[in-house]
């Protein structure tokens, strides 16, 4: 599942018209390199989420045939929060473990490792952790081993790449917005959920000019640069 119902509202102007995960770098969308990047790992069929300018994404994407994919959607008349939009998607998503990747990052993360070592028997959740970036210098949670807490150092970040089973949702209501992080901390608690420390490139695009340096770096790379969306 890609997660791309968000507002964006810290990149204004740019998403007035245009759905943050359509904003071009390196001459594609977000979206798009997430897309790659799945189908590259294997995956074949992926769930988007989208409330904000959401016709503007399937007209898009479309049926994801373009990028080696199926994609089916999720459509919110509002926007959920994560959890809320991941139990909105459940009946899409079946009952086995999944992945959830936000939209809005971009990485060379090997999705394709995480699609083979799942999850462990007890864990309710896997996530991947990264370095704490300069805007987040606080980090969310600490590694120890494999296993994930929010009551230690040292803190990391929360990729916004993580695989759940869709028990750890149980007992949120459909069309309620929730927030992620509650759940995550709970499954903590109980020492259910597992993690990995990823050092690779990843980059959390969430203003204007976060995106104006993805796209020099990546424009740099593949010779293409964000002539439209940006």
């Amino acid at each position: 599942m890609i997660l791309a119902a968000g507002r964006g509202e810290r990149m204004r102007p740019l998403t007035d018209r245009t759905p943050k995960p359509l904003l071009m770098a390196g001459g594609r969308s977000l979206i798009a390199w997430r897309l790659q990047a799945l189908a590259q790992a294997g995956f074949a069929r992926v769930v988007v989420n989208h409330a904000y300018l959401g016709a503007q994404i399937e007209a898009s994407l479309g049926d994801g045939a373009a990028f080696g994919v199926e994609i089916v959607y999720s459509a919110e008349a509002r926007a959920l929060e994560t959890a809320g939009g991941i139990v909105h998607a459940l009946p899409l998503l079946g009952d086995a473990p999944f992945l959830v990747v936000n939209a809005d990052i971009w990485t060379d993360y090997d999705f394709a490792a995480l699609r083979r070592a799942g999850l462990a028997d007890s864990d309710l959740a896997h996530l991947v952790l990264v370095d704490n970036p300069p805007q987040h210098t606080a980090g969310d949670f600490a590694l120890t081993g494999r296993q994930v807490s929010c009551d230690a150092a040292p803190q990391l970040t929360f990729s916004g790449i993580g695989c759940y089973r869709p028990e750890l949702f149980t007992g949120l209501v459909d069309g309620a917005p929730a927030r992620l992080a509650p759940l995550l901390r709970t499954a903590m608690q109980r020492g259910r959920v597992g993690g990995e420390h990823y050092q690779g490139r990843w980059y959390d695009i969430g203003t204007a000019l976060r995106l104006a340096e993805l796209d020099a770096m990546l424009t740099a790379e593949t010779g293409q640069g964000a002539a439209h969306g940006c």
